[in-house]
């Protein structure tokens, strides 16, 4: 059976994150200051689908070439975050939605401040 979040695509330089319950703590031991919510609110969450990065046009001299598809003409730079990676991320630049009846949140990757990433799924 196809899991339904699959059906998702996420699109430009966003990430789709789960949400963890905000201890202040990474799993890792970095722990959050206090103070950091005085200046703004701190998201913590695992990365379930990165989107595809930033576009970029494809160079104008590629284009001419008649046997060249017209529909390949966006490429991208890609994104840090991967699936699996722990995110923190500032929680005013994210877009929060309900799907299937969990919370995500949709994060530009401007907005994420740090990754934490097993070294095995790197």
């Amino acid at each position: 059976m196809q899991n339904p979040i699959d059906k998702l695509i996420v699109v430009g330089d966003r990430v789709l994150i789960k949400p963890k319950g905000n201890t202040g703590k990474t799993s890792s031991g970095l722990l959050l200051p206090p103070g950091y919510k005085e200046k703004e609110e701190i998201q913590s969450g695992y990365v379930v689908k990165a989107g595809p990065g930033y576009p970029i046009p494809m160079p104008s001299d590629e284009i001419d070439e008649p046997w060249k598809k017209k529909d390949d003409l966006t490429h991208y730079i890609p994104l840090q975050a991967k699936a699996g990676d722990l995110a923190i991320f500032l929680k005013k630049g994210a877009v929060e939605i309900q799907y299937q009846n969990e919370k995500y949140f949709i994060v530009p990757q401007h907005s994420i401040l740090l990754l934490e990433r097993d070294e095995l799924s790197a």
